[in-house]
């Protein structure tokens, strides 16, 4: 089968690799219809954090039709159309049962030595308590719906995610870092949560537009200590609720500094630095909570309103390839020309 391999910095192949296969009877063999490039795949495609390793397999977002299942599978049966979560849980252990899947003592995550969902199929571990299934009566021809579905394996998930951790409840004012494929995301989350009042913060004038269409009610254009003064005066001290979405220290210290007093930081981007303001988060009483989205977690609230019409991710997708371009939706994104890509494999 083909697959999608990164060889270095910003070398990434299309190759022959073995074909996938069931190996434990809790396995499931998914031919993927769909797949995603997400920005934290950039971070490997620049040579900045190798999660994949050199030789591994790319992607972690993808969803498809079950070809396949061992035989301890039991909630899933060939011809099943799945959604995977980007990483894969058992759903039953301490951690899954607390709704932090992915802590999951028995799970990972797709790619590096394992199959990458930037191919023609995946081995889907722990199948029972990972995929979740689309139902049967969806019209899988409909474009805006199948984009939709991808976003729910990561992105739509983790701009929700940032709002759990935040605390965002309906009437708050929120502060959005980042205008990328989760900033947007979480501007969409927080609209759905009721927020009263959400700006968001970027720098690119389609994002932004995306953002606007997703319930954005303000926008601030400029970065850093800028950026975080613009809030503070906007909203009288700062946004109680303010969301991290892009995991640079520019971005983590933004938000830190745009936060009110006693306010919440919900932080889902991949921190790429480590150097944050936390004598002004001890100083103010600023709380930082989040991390990795536990979007198997969420996946099933988040579908049902798409299934509904009241939830449309969709244009974060700016840019499709088939799998062989795949090298060309990683430059797309890399150089800014794309905002997310989606693959049809």
């Amino acid at each position: 089968m083909r697959a999608t391999v990164i060889h270095g910095t910003r070398d990434v192949r299309v190759e022959d690799v073995p074909d996938a296969r069931i190996i434990e009877p809790t396995d499931a063999l998914v031919r993927v219809t769909h797949a995603c490039i997400c920005g934290s795949d950039l971070w490997p495609y620049r040579g900045e954090l190798q999660i994949y390793g050199i030789g591994g397999r790319t992607g972690h977002e993808f969803i498809g039709v079950v070809e396949d299942v061992g035989s301890a599978v039991t909630t899933l049966r060939k011809g099943d159309h799945v959604i995977a979560p980007f990483a894969y849980s058992d759903g039953t252990c301490e951690y899954c049962s607390a709704g932090v899947h992915t802590s999951c003592v028995a799970g990972g995550y797709w790619g590096g030595k394992g199959d990458g969902g930037q191919g023609e199929a995946v081995r889907a571990p722990l199948a029972d308590g990972t995929l979740v299934t689309i139902p049967d009566t969806v019209d899988l021809t409909d474009h805006s719906l199948v984009a939709s579905f991808a976003a729910l394996t990561d992105v739509m998930a983790t701009g929700h995610h940032a709002n759990i951790s935040a605390g965002v409840q309906a009437g708050d004012t929120v502060a959005v870092i980042g205008d990328g494929a989760v900033g947007l995301c979480a501007v969409r989350a927080a609209k759905r949560l009721g927020a009263g009042r959400i700006i968001a913060l970027g720098h690119h004038a389609d994002r932004l537009e995306v953002a606007k269409r997703f319930g954005a009610t303000d926008i601030v254009t400029v970065r850093g200590d800028e950026a975080a003064a613009a809030v503070k005066e906007m909203t009288g001290g700062g946004a109680r609720r303010v969301l991290e979405c892009v995991g640079t220290d520019e971005s983590f210290n933004t938000a830190i500094h745009a936060c009110r007093a006693g306010g919440t930081v919900g932080h889902v981007g991949v921190p790429i630095g480590g150097h944050l303001d936390m004598a002004d988060c001890h100083m103010r009483n600023v709380g930082i909570v989040g991390g990795v989205a536990p979007a198997r977690r969420y996946i099933p609230e988040l579908l049902a309103d798409v299934l509904a019409g009241t939830l449309d991710p969709s244009p974060v997708f700016d840019m499709t390839v088939d799998l062989t371009d795949v090298p060309d939706g990683y430059a797309a994104m890399d150089e800014r020309r794309a905002i997310k890509v989606l693959v049809r494999a």
